[in-house]
């Protein structure tokens, strides 16, 4: 779980630089096609991810410690890693190329098993 607690503190870094640098230019309306632009969307989603994310992270480890779960969630644990590493990654990929939407189901999935695989954990107990 100190691995999950790591995460959240590099989400919410990531998050504040991935929210400064594009924010030096949103007031051009026309920057990256506009408000309404797949690019400027992907970016943003992924600015927001980096937050969403770490949050979900920081319930996991919040719980653990609540629950006194110390072992058996390894599974959960990586999962929710891969999330946050892979949501902002495929958002920026899909603003580069739109192909790479192909690929949200790889986070989804992940954040899915790792909530789920936590939540057999805790009901277990």
């Amino acid at each position: 779980m100190i691995a999950n607690l790591y995460a959240v503190w590099i989400g919410f870094l990531a998050g504040c630089i991935s929210g400064a640098v594009p924010g030096l230019f949103f007031y051009q309306e026309d920057w990256l096609g506009g408000y309404p632009s797949w690019r400027r969307r992907m970016i943003r989603l992924a600015h927001i991810s980096f937050f969403g994310i770490a949050f979900i992270n920081l319930a996991f480890v919040l719980s653990g410690h609540l629950f006194s779960i110390e072992s058996g969630v390894r599974i959960s644990s990586y999962s929710l890693i891969a999330g946050a590493i892979t949501m902002p990654l495929v958002c920026y990929l899909s603003a580069m190329k739109p192909f790479f939407r192909h690929l949200f189901f790889i986070p989804v999935v992940s954040i899915l098993i790792g909530i789920v695989a936590f939540l057999i954990k805790v009901s277990s107990l």
